[in-house]
């Protein structure tokens, strides 16, 4: 036991001096993060309903831990309280969905009026009164900044940027095409993309049912889970080996990894967006 020490001491110091040559290495400055101009992508911070759940768990955790001396729980309530129904919801997939048909209906109407033969700009402004609801904020700026007299391409460019979103970047840069070009096909080529927009939000819903399935399959296992240990610990001795503070850590361990395992299989079960090229992220990413 002896030479052990002197090995592991050691070996902290060895792994200290690369930590120090490592962090003291010049590194190269990172490019400008995406700038995230709706809900679905920009972070936020704790709701009002977020608050009260913790709160709620706080003192749940505290009284429990005032009656039993399980310190534990005033760690434990309050996550689970607050963070189980944010793992075990759905993602922002389906959100995200129905701003891709939102997109495809928006640019089939927007095709549907360039066919009767007016301009761009009155095309765009006419649109405002049939925009579907998860995109209708965007147009609502597009149409605003034509009005202001933007420049259509500039207006086209803020829109894009408004939508964040690798679909809506082709819309506005076929947009913008049309703008400079000022042909007749701008019709057709959009009535063409709203087709691809639509088999595209069709893959992805029968791709969100299946993913579906594992969240609906953790759920049920973890409510299933935490009624059986809430039943076993005020009915029974199953628990008692871990009143101890040595128990408590063991028990915190053990919960953090079934935590883990959930954030692990949402991960999976959440899709990657697709890079932008157009905008402060299109730039960023190249």
């Amino acid at each position: 036991m002896t030479p052990l020490v002197p090995a592991v001491a050691g070996a902290l110091v060895v792994a200290g001096l690369i930590g120090l040559v490592v962090g003291l290495r010049p590194t190269p400055p990172r490019p400008p993060s995406p700038r995230r101009s709706h809900p679905l992508t920009r972070p936020s911070a704790l709701t009002p309903r977020t608050r009260a759940l913790l709160l709620a768990g706080l003192t749940a955790g505290v009284m429990v831990s005032v009656l039993t001396g399980w310190w534990v729980a005033v760690l434990v309530l309050p996550a689970a309280v607050a963070g189980l129904p944010v793992l075990l919801s759905a993602p922002a997939s389906t959100a995200r969905i129905d701003r891709l048909e939102a997109m495809e209906e928006w640019t089939r109407a927007l095709s549907g009026v360039l066919t009767v033969g007016v301009g761009l700009e009155q095309a765009l402004l006419s649109t405002l009164r049939s925009t579907p609801a998860p995109i209708r904020p965007e147009v609502t700026r597009l149409a605003s900044r034509l009005r202001a007299r933007w420049a259509t391409e500039d207006a086209l460019r803020a829109f894009a940027d408004d939508l964040d979103d690798a679909t809506g970047d082709v819309v506005a840069a076929n947009l913008i095409l049309g703008a400079r070009r000022r042909g007749s096909g701008l019709a057709s080529v959009l009535d063409a993309l709203a087709e691809s927009v639509a088999a595209d939000v069709r893959a992805r819903r029968e791709i969100e049912a299946d993913r579906a399935k594992p969240r609906a399959t953790a759920r049920w296992v973890t409510v299933i889970t935490v009624s059986v240990l809430a039943f076993l610990a005020l009915t029974g001795q199953y628990v008692a080996p871990y009143g101890s503070p040595f128990g408590q850590i063991l028990l915190a361990s053990l919960l953090g990894l079934y935590v883990a395992t959930l954030v692990w299989m949402r991960r999976m079960a959440t899709g990657a967006a697709l890079p932008r090229f157009m905008g402060n992220a299109g730039q960023g990413a190249s």
